[in-house]
């Protein structure tokens, strides 16, 4: 008979650290005390150390009585991205997406206030910015930003938009908690965000979103090009549907459900959805 897994290599600190993260969700977004002891069923003297243990790593913040999750914990999705090997699985259609558009492809996640490149397809063309896996870039002068940002717990939003400096880098960019939530509103609803000149002059994006098996979003699916070479039309109606489509088949590979809720031609005509393009 195989034997019983020996108790002494068991952590049970790791197990009530990882029980305590996992109370927190969509529905209870701040704890306290009490409340995480009882949907744990720990102690809550056991609860009290592990959250403030978790505070003091920073994946935990206290609100009065209450805690929350801060974004730190989007890193351990990170480390399930890797063991996942994202840019493998979207590398194929990523690379499709470049040779019918002849434009840059990029996959990146959210950490903290910023963006980070998981990987990317480039073209012949010399980028104006030097762009590699690792590269930060701020979430709200980036359509992958948008798309990353559109689907955080309110929560999760507010501490980002406490914590975020919004700083105009050129005259386009979104510069107020305001203008930056009408935004995501409406890279929400149709289900993909574009920006246009707003990380950089001469330079528009576009992006979706790549989902996990529990919907949510873990990744950005997006493509940047010139205005010399893509006007906003160009993005909107033929690009912004191929990454749409891109990003579902993806999500698919990853185990998601995913069915955008509006499709992207359909909504392109929109007003309300129009991204502003005056500073």
């Amino acid at each position: 008979m195989p034997k019983e897994p020996d108790q002494r290599e068991f952590i049970q600190s790791l197990e009530r650290g990882l029980a305590v993260i996992l109370a927190f969700s969509d529905h209870h977004p701040s704890l306290t005390l009490s409340r995480c002891a009882e949907l744990t069923g720990l102690s809550r003297p056991t609860v009290r150390r592990v959250l403030l243990t978790l505070q003091q790593l920073g994946y935990v913040r206290s609100e009065g009585r209450s805690f929350a999750l801060t974004p730190r914990v989007l890193a351990l999705g990170y480390a399930y991205l890797s063991s996942l090997n994202l840019p493998v699985i979207a590398q194929p259609w990523m690379e499709e997406l470049v040779a019918e558009t002849r434009e840059a492809c990029s996959l990146s996640t959210l950490d903290d206030t910023d963006i980070v490149y998981v990987t990317r397809v480039a073209t012949h063309r010399r980028p104006s910015v030097a762009l590699a896996t690792g590269t930060r870039l701020p979430a709200h002068a980036t359509a992958m930003g948008h798309v990353l940002l559109a689907d955080l717990p309110k929560t999760e939003l507010d501490h980002y938009l406490a914590r975020a400096e919004l700083a105009p880098l050129t005259a386009r960019t979104v510069r107020t908690p305001e203008e930056l939530l009408h935004r995501l509103d409406a890279a929400r609803a149709q289900g993909w965000a574009m920006i246009e000149q707003e990380l950089e002059e001469g330079l528009r994006s576009v992006a979706a979103p790549v989902r996990g098996a529990d919907g949510r979003v873990i990744a950005a699916l997006g493509m940047s090009a010139s205005v010399a070479s893509a006007d906003e039309e160009t993005m909107r109606e033929r690009f912004a549907p191929m990454l749409v489509r891109a990003a579902a088949e993806i999500s698919e590979r990853l185990g998601a459900d995913f069915s955008p809720c509006r499709h992207p031609e359909r909504s392109a005509g929109d007003e309300t959805m129009t991204i502003r393009e005056d500073s």
